[in-house]
């Protein structure tokens, strides 16, 4: 018999054995995903660009929060590609991809109780989450740019004059530090937890500890995953945005692609699809 004061441990479902060039696998898997549905995927990744140019606009002469806000994206990255993992779990159930499936998919959740731990509300949770430690590390970032830099930062040539290639400071490394910091629980939290909640019937608490439980089972992979994330991230953000296109998508589906192959999930409900929702 259960005892009410002290609950079982969640279940955490097997994390498999991969190869260490995996993650370069889930690239082009990611990318043949993208080539099946381009225009559906190449808009999320233009809305992402827009977001990015709209960003930069506003922000133009106040660089110590554009700075924040660009690296802050990474972090709520996993949930704006929802709809790309949705997109792949469709492709590989062979159901359609179509714009009904990526509105079904932001909308299904006002169908679900949030009374239920394993509702599609969980999604939500998690999502407000990441969206809290996204808002906690532009303020940081704002903070600490704004009282530490030996003068006011408002361009990105004041960013690289005065931060980066500073000599009288380590500001710059102090920056970074606090960044990596916080973004390798965060990564270790997120790898495969929105996937997880898109696809199967879990808590918030075990998708969190299923995505802990496969950076710690694999950390050379993992590390390498983050790393091709971070790179290719970059490039699209350093090329004004445009890069964000194709980066955007392939990413998101890669994602998928890295939690199917990291999660036997053989022993946990599925979630219905969008489609079977509104049937």
């Amino acid at each position: 018999m259960s005892d009410p004061q002290n609950p079982p441990p969640p279940f955490l479902p097997e994390v498999r054995a991969i190869a260490l060039d995996q993650p370069l696998q889930w690239l082009v898997l990611g990318w043949k995903d993208m080539a099946r549905s381009p225009l559906l995927s190449m808009g999320h990744g233009l809305l992402m660009a827009l977001w990015g140019a709209l960003l930069t606009w506003l922000a133009h002469d106040q660089f110590w929060l554009l700075a924040g806000s660009v690296s802050g994206f990474l972090v709520i990255a996993p949930v704006l590609a929802t709809s790309l993992y949705a997109m792949s779990r469709a492709m590989e159930r062979g159901e359609t991809v179509d714009l009904a499936l990526l509105v079904n998919t932001w909308t299904q959740w006002q169908l679900k109780l949030r009374q239920q731990p394993d509702s599609y509300w969980s999604l939500i949770r998690f999502g407000l989450l990441l969206a809290l430690a996204a808002t906690g590390w532009v303020l940081t970032s704002s903070a600490l740019i704004t009282l530490l830099a030996p003068v006011p930062i408002h361009t990105p040539m004041d960013f690289v004059r005065h931060v980066v290639l500073a000599n009288d400071n380590y500001l710059f490394e102090l920056w970074l530090a606090l960044g990596g910091l916080m973004a390798a629980p965060m990564f270790a939290s997120s790898v495969v937890s929105m996937p997880l909640l898109l696809d199967r019937r879990v808590s918030v608490l075990q998708a969190v500890l299923t995505s802990w439980k496969a950076v710690l089972t694999h950390p050379v992979q993992m590390a390498l995953w983050a790393f091709l994330i971070m790179g290719f991230s970059l490039l699209g953000i350093f090329s004004l945005f445009m890069g964000l296109v194709f980066v955007v998508p392939m990413l998101g589906h890669a994602s998928w692609h890295a939690y199917r192959d990291l999660v036997d999930t053989s022993e946990l409900q599925e979630r219905l699809s969008p489609q079977e929702t509104r049937s």
